[in-house]
């Protein structure tokens, strides 16, 4: 079976993303790209994401070709296939319709660094104009909408974010999934305030030597 990890992965956080509130149903897909092979494994359509097995996952190409399953892949296939060709970068996609993204999608409206948390999507996070579900335009306005981003919104229909691996993409939607509720939550109060773009670029930069996947080496203190 190709790209059984892969596959055996997508299983795994697919029922994650479920557990997680991060969607509901069969809504969303995950992706997983192999770019030595030049070929990632993607959810089948309208499948209960409790009830996918590994061979259920489909096998494709970056032209939109079915190399291995015998099941209709995501319809937003041609989504992922197009973060992989712009961005090398990532190596896996979530896409979720999780609640208080979604809400900020529906109005429109970008995500702006309410929480420095947000610096793991980026500055900010923009909303890609709206086009119909599993379109090309999609693909081509969430690609724009990604730019020097993790993650985007998608008009008037959910949260999509990218990663090195299929756990940092779903960290990724975690993380901007929190900064959407505290931005909702809080303008429920007040105005929140916003942190300065000279800021999040101190917070970016100190992501990069954050957590045990950072380069960096410490000397143990004796």
């Amino acid at each position: 079976m190709l790209l059984e990890e892969e596959r055996n992965l997508i299983v795994t956080y697919g029922k994650k993303m479920v557990q997680s509130n991060l969607t509901k149903g069969t809504a969303g897909n995950i992706s997983i790209f192999n770019r030595e092979k030049g070929i990632f494994a993607i959810k089948p359509s309208g499948m209960d994401y409790f009830e996918i097995r590994p061979e259920d996952v489909v096998v494709m190409n970056l032209n939109g070709e079915i190399i291995e399953g015998d099941k209709r892949p995501s319809s937003e296939f041609m989504m992922h296939s197009a973060i992989y060709k712009n961005r090398e970068d990532i190596n896996s996609v979530v896409h979720c319709h999780s609640i208080y993204s979604t809400t900020l999608a529906c109005l429109n409206i970008d995500l702006p660094p309410v929480h420095y948390m947000i610096g793991t999507a980026g500055k900010n996070v923009r909303c890609a104009r709206y086009a119909t579900y599993g379109s090309k335009e999609l693909a081509e306005n969430c690609v724009k909408a990604m730019e020097g981003r993790n993650a985007c919104m998608l008009a008037n229909h959910g949260l999509i974010a990218g990663g090195r691996d299929i756990a940092h993409a779903f960290s990724v939607c975690e993380e901007v999934e929190f900064c959407a509720e505290i931005y909702y939550r809080a303008k429920c109060i007040g105005e929140p305030v916003i942190l300065s773009e000279d800021e999040m670029s101190k917070v970016i930069k100190k992501f990069k030597t954050y957590g045990q996947n950072a380069q960096t080496t410490y000397k143990k203190e004796k």
